[in-house]
This record gives structure tokens, C-alpha cells and sequence, in this order.
């Protein structure tokens, strides 16, 4: 057997990209205490209309505005449906990525059926003289400046406290002068445009092209690493490079003699065994953020 290892640690990074993005996202918006599960079809909208402007403007930096601004319309949808109407997190959310991903497959079928258009010009890799730091400019931003910037605001500023302050306890917030619902609100919309950015990273960065299932539920896996990670940042990360290191490791095998005989499906299944393992191990006795899946409404 015969795996090459900087292949794979490569890989690896490339594989968790999407997933910071997405995950951190997801913290943020869980920090005040909504749980969106709106964020597989805010991935999946991001990674269409990421591709769709660029495939029509020849640019990715307008696919990638796009992108951001569609992550951010899913966000306050969200917001109206869960902070201002007060209704069901969990029917809203996945009401919101049914929506979103019935409407993208609508869009992509009634434009290109039965064809798979690619981008003329796509995001390239940098350093691509350098074996594993051979990285999309999104990646380096992801784990050296959104990882590191979100931790830092969280913890040592003014906005990271009312964040916390909204979620662990919104009545007392709202005594502190705190609007409850204006944090919210820019929560889902900030944490909507990061997923997106996440979902449009492998159509404009690794694919270069649009194919119906892009996501693949990588949205759910988020959603399982924030609680994995107890709602803290560099957790979120290391899960996401514990799913990227065995999906990584999956394509690796997949391609050595040894294993030639495991079933693809077998080989499929491995990243989601070990993030699932993962939660089992360290994810029991979570404490939940206080206005967890809680309705604001003022008194």
C-alpha cells in the first residue's frame, strides 16, 4: 500500500475549507441561541449563485458578492421566521434549505439541462511550487484570519459579550440594554454570508463548475462539529480537520490495491463514522447556550 502523505495533508486542508467557513457560521448564529438549520441550503444557494454570476460575468470576485449577498438574504429569512415571527427553529430551518435547494435545482435544470458548464476563470491556487501549502486564497483566509479574527471577538470584545449575553440569558441582555433581536438578526446574516462563502469555495475555488448534490451534507456535519466543539472556535476547526484528515485519507485508499476490493460506499461513509464518533466521544454533557431554540419576545 502506498498512500502519499503531503497528497493527503493537501487535500485534507483543501476538504476542510468549506467546512470552517460553514461551521463558524453556524457557532456564531448558535452563540445567540438559534439554531439555523437553514445552512445546507444557504451552502447550497452560496455555491449556486457563487457559480452562476461567474459563469455569466467571466469573473469569480462577482460570483463570490454573490454569493456573500445571497448567504446574508438567507440569513435575515431566517431571522424573520425565527426572531420576528417566533416561529419553530427546526421547521423554519429546514423549511428554509428545502426551499433553497428545490429552487437552485429548479434554476440549474431549466438553464443547462442535460450539460455541466464550467468556468472559463476560476479562483487558482497559491504557492503551487510548494507541496500541502499549495492552498486557494479562501483557505488561508479561513484558518489564518476567520478562525483566529471570530475566537479574538468572541473572547476579548464588546460585541463577543452581548453575543454571549444574548444567548446564555436574552431577558437579562434586554435589562442591559441589549436588543436581543437586533443581534440576532446580524448573527444569521453574518453567519449566512460565511456559509455561503463556504459553499461557493468549491465551485469558484476547487470545481470550477456547478453539479446538483454539491454539498453533499456537509451543512449537517457543521452543525454536529459546533455542538462537538461546545460552541468554541478552535474546536470547530479541529473537527473540521478530523473529518477532512479521513475523508482525505478515504480518496487515498480508495485509490491503493489493498483496499481495491471495500466497496465504495464503505469508503464514502468514513468521514461521517468518524465525525459522528467524534460527538459521541466529546460531545456528551453539552451545556447548551441558555436561550437555546428560545422565542424572544419582549414583555
Amino acid at each position: 500500500m502506498s498512500i502519499n502523505l503531503l497528497a493527503a495533508l493537501a487535500a485534507m486542508l483543501t476538504v476542510a475549507t468549506p467546512l470552517v467557513w460553514a461551521g463558524i457560521g453556524e457557532l456564531i448564529v448558535e452563540k445567540t441561541g438559534v439554531l439555523n438549520l437553514g445552512i445546507e441550503g444557504t451552502m447550497y444557494a452560496g455555491a449556486f449563485t457563487g457559480f452562476l454570476v461567474a459563469l455569466r460575468t467571466g469573473s469569480p470576485w462577482w460570483g463570490l458578492l454573490a454569493a456573500i449577498l445571497t448567504g446574508v438574504v438567507a440569513g435575515l429569512a431566517m431571522a424573520v421566521l425565527s426572531v420576528t415571527l417566533g416561529l419553530n427553529q427546526h421547521v423554519s430551518g429546514l423549511g428554509l434549505t428545502l426551499l433553497l435547494i428545490a429552487g437552485c435545482e429548479f434554476t440549474f435544470r431549466m438553464l443547462y439541462a442535460g450539460g455541466r458548464p464550467k468556468l472559463d476563470d476560476k479562483f487558482d491556487a497559491w504557492l503551487s511550487d510548494v507541496p500541502v501549502l499549495e492552498q486557494h486564497w479562501l483557505t488561508y483566509v479561513a484558518f489564518l484570519v476567520l478562525a483566529p479574527g471570530t475566537w479574538w471577538v468572541l473572547r476579548s470584545t464588546g460585541l463577543g459579550y452581548r453575543i454571549h449575553a444574548v444567548g446564555e440569558n436574552f431577558e437579562a441582555a434586554e435589562v442591559a440594554g441589549i436588543s436581543v433581536n437586533a443581534t440576532r438578526y446580524a448573527a444569521l446574516a453574518v453567519g449566512g454570508a460565511f456559509m455561503a462563502i463556504g459553499g461557493a469555495f468549491l465551485t469558484l475555488a476547487v470545481l470550477g463548475s456547478f453539479t446538483l448534490n454539491i454539498i453533499n451534507g456537509r451543512g449537517w456535519v457543521c452543525i454536529a462539529l459546533v455542538i462537538f466543539a461546545k460552541w468554541r472556535v478552535w474546536p470547530v476547526v479541529l473537527g473540521a480537520l478530523i473529518f477532512a484528515v479521513t475523508d482525505a485519507l478515504q480518496l487515498q485508499l480508495a485509490i491503493t490495491t489493498a483496499f481495491s476490493d471495500v466497496p465504495r460506499e464503505v469508503m464514502l461513509a468514513l468521514p461521517y463514522v468518524a465525525v459522528i464518533t467524534a460527538l459521541a466521544v466529546w460531545g456528551r454533557k453539552v451545556h447548551y447556550p441558555g436561550s437555546y431554540l428560545k422565542a424572544y419576545r419582549r414583555a
